[in-house]
């Protein structure tokens, strides 16, 4: 039987992050890198029927004058990640999928994004409909010239600014109507996108904080073609233990009074949220499950500083001051190191492979059970890790006891 074809579109898609994602999926494929840090490949989803890494062809959009190879060669020259000969193996692959790159598109960007982005073709598109369609031309072209069954839109772009969404951002068809008629549409680049790659019945994974498909409009309109999306914001470092940790101390019933957390970071990512605007959507992001996880909220504090020497290696110091029994006073530190680019990859792998598996099942909307991959999990009832990741493995034997 011929194997599927699956299309995955990278928006950022010359991001540290989305080469670091297309190596890894070019080594998968060719055998020559174990499968450590991929949770799809666990044994409780083994029998599922995800697609093997050479059923993916990559394509995307990019704001930067770069390529694949691009990213892969910063994080080997500058953070010292990847050997060499595995860069020479996989070449030919990250070669041929930057033909299938195009000029990114931007609409309403903020001062941060515009300094990045030094594309000379990039399109700086006025009108929401005129970006719209510029996308979904993009898009369907990339499926119909490959001849793809399916296609997965993955943002891996910048961080972009809060954003507050009003009426018009309710439902689609007010929304639809607003992208036909108001040419200067409120609407972040990244839930243009969102709403692109729905409407044409393609699901759309968020990397980021940014809104992308949370909106109530975009909810509504995955539900009516029918399509699944999954976001918003990987959870690999600092986070990730807070969901870990803080359920520990709420089922030994000691007091948490206060959590800070510093951040440190390097790579193209640290220097856009150094930009005040940008940073405010990231570190909402990293704040907000201590309340529900505890039941009450300590004094907590986090920050993100943008240190450019470390390059893709971030490190984050946490200090956790709690009360014990006959109110003593105790103290938990951690310090997380990590490659920032590389914790994050193998994820994205994941949630393509998966979220290709949900469309395939007839799922739609947001998909609650994704949530352990994520800072603020769409349609999730709980930050709590282990729930979430249970989520996740009743998801597959439910699918298990489907094809039994």
């Amino acid at each position: 039987m011929r194997q599927r074809r699956i299309g995955l579109w990278l928006i950022g898609a010359c991001g540290s992050v989305s080469g670091a994602a297309c190596l890894g999926l070019a080594a998968w494929s060719r055998g020559l890198i174990p499968t450590t840090g991929l949770v799809s490949t666990l044994p409780s989803f083994q029998h599922l029927d995800l697609d093997p890494p050479d059923a993916f062809v990559v394509g995307g959009h990019e704001v930067r004058q770069a390529d694949l190879l691009t990213p892969v060669m910063e994080l080997h020259t500058r953070s010292r990640v990847f050997e060499p000969a595995l860069i020479d193996a996989c070449r030919s692959d990250l070669q041929a999928w930057s033909a299938h790159l195009r000029p990114g598109i931007l609409y309403r960007p903020n001062a941060a994004v515009q300094a990045l982005s030094n594309r000379p073709d990039v399109r700086r598109l006025r009108h929401p409909l005129e970006a719209f369609l510029a996308i979904q031309a993009d898009l369907r072209d990339f499926q119909n010239r490959l001849a793809l069954e399916q296609v997965i839109v993955v943002n891996a772009a910048s961080t972009e600014p809060p954003f507050q969404p009003d009426d018009r951002h309710q439902s689609w068809d007010v929304l639809r109507r607003a992208l036909e008629h108001e040419a200067d549409l409120p609407l972040p680049t990244s839930s243009l996108y969102a709403c692109a790659a729905l409407d044409c019945g393609f699901p759309y994974v968020n990397l980021t904080p940014s809104r992308g498909a949370s909106l109530p409009a975009l909810e509504e309109l995955a539900c009516l073609r029918r399509v699944p999306h999954a976001g918003q914001d990987l959870k690999t470092g600092e986070t990730l233990l807070k969901s870990v940790l803080a359920p520990l101390f709420a089922r030994r019933h000691l007091r948490v009074l206060s959590w800070v957390g510093h951040n440190i970071l390097g790579n193209r990512d640290g220097w856009i949220l150094n930009d005040p605007e940008n940073k405010a959507s990231k570190v909402k992001s990293k704040d907000a499950l201590l309340a529900e996880l505890l039941g009450y909220k300590p004094q907590s504090l986090v920050s993100i500083e943008y240190v450019e020497s470390l390059d893709d290696w971030k490190t984050a110091w946490d200090h956790i001051h709690f009360e014990g029994f006959l109110g003593t006073k105790m103290t938990l530190q951690f310090i997380w190191q990590g490659c920032d680019s590389l914790l994050a990859a193998p994820l994205v792998l994941d949630l393509v492979r998966l979220v290709a598996l949900a469309q395939r099942c007839g799922e739609a909307g947001a998909l609650p059970w994704l949530a352990s991959f994520f800072k603020n999990p769409l349609a999730a009832t709980t930050h709590d890790f282990t729930y979430q990741f249970a989520l996740l493995e009743q998801w597959a034997a439910r699918h298990q006891s489907r094809s039994s």
